[in-house]
């Protein structure tokens, strides 16, 4: 028989806090949302006026909140993340997209909008689901982007997310070789690499369980593909052209000192909203 949404909820979220959910409430609800073609908002509205879940839609969300229990990211149960005014469509084998990104994104952004060519060149290194990639093609819409991802699987989201956007070129490939054509021609390189150290796995169990190896894990010190970047991201920009590096928090100074090696100026180490270090930005010489 049809039982009250809030009494669902309540025991829904009860479960999501014991299995650790770091947010047990919000996840019902948006799970909830999934469930039944509603924004949160609409959740909160029915639980107030007192509606009731159908025998059909109470074992839907039953079997999403036992996956969620698992640790299963929530977006992979609902198939989207959002990112800056985007909606992506993510799951097994993609990087799911951090808010954190976002701020990293605004900086190539903005050197995009700077730069003095009618029609700029971006390029996103290791784009995984494309979001990075497609929050430039279209807050800078008179730029030409290109992204490059080396997984069959990410690249294969990549594919369905940035369907459409004509100014966005998509290519798999290394990145160490990709857009060779482009060389000494683009404005802005940016990058969320793969920055974990080998050996310092993942505390949370839906990045450690669900997150792709090779989007997390960048060598010994976690710098390996940040250090190919470099290389890269200088034959691809022209002097003056920027390099925008998203990193773990206590990566700046390793990554400023490594980008100075390499010739690259103005290096600097810039937080997110949280105040952690997040993005390290360069100009080529």
């Amino acid at each position: 028989m049809p039982a009250p949404l809030a009494d669902v909820l309540r025991r829904a979220a009860a479960t999501l806090a014991e299995a650790g959910v770091a947010d047990p409430v919000v996840d019902a609800e948006l799970l909830a949302g999934h469930v039944l073609g509603l924004g949160r908002g609409a959740v909160q509205a029915a639980t107030i006026r007192g509606d009731a879940l159908s025998d059909e839609d109470r074992a839907a969300l039953d079997a999403l909140i036992a996956r969620r229990a698992g640790r299963e990211p929530l977006q992979h149960l609902t198939g989207t993340a959002p990112f800056r005014h985007l909606e992506l469509a993510v799951g097994p084998g993609v990087f799911v997209p951090r808010p954190e990104t976002e701020i990293v994104a605004q900086f190539a952004i903005d050197a995009l909008l700077a730069a003095a060519s009618p029609e700029p060149i971006g390029v996103d290194l290791c784009t995984g689901s494309g979001a990075i990639a497609l929050a430039l093609a279209t807050e800078v819409p008179h730029a030409r982007v290109h992204a490059v991802e080396l997984s069959a699987e990410a690249h294969a989201w990549a594919v369905r997310n940035t369907a459409g956007q004509e100014n966005l070129t998509l290519v798999r490939g290394d990145l160490s070789h990709a857009l060779a054509e482009l060389d000494g021609t683009v404005d802005v390189v940016i990058s969320n690499p793969p920055y974990v150290p080998d050996d310092a796995i993942p505390r949370d169990p839906e990045v450690r369980l669900f997150d792709p190896a090779l989007a997390l894990y960048g060598g010994p010190d976690g710098l390996d593909v940040v250090r190919a970047i470099s290389r890269r991201a200088w034959a691809l920009l022209h002097s003056g052209g920027t390099l925008v590096l998203e990193h773990a928090e206590v990566q700046g100074a390793a990554i400023r000192a490594l980008l100075a090696a390499d010739g690259w100026r103005a290096t600097a180490t810039h937080r997110d909203l949280t105040q952690r270090d997040r993005a390290t930005t360069a100009i080529r010489p």
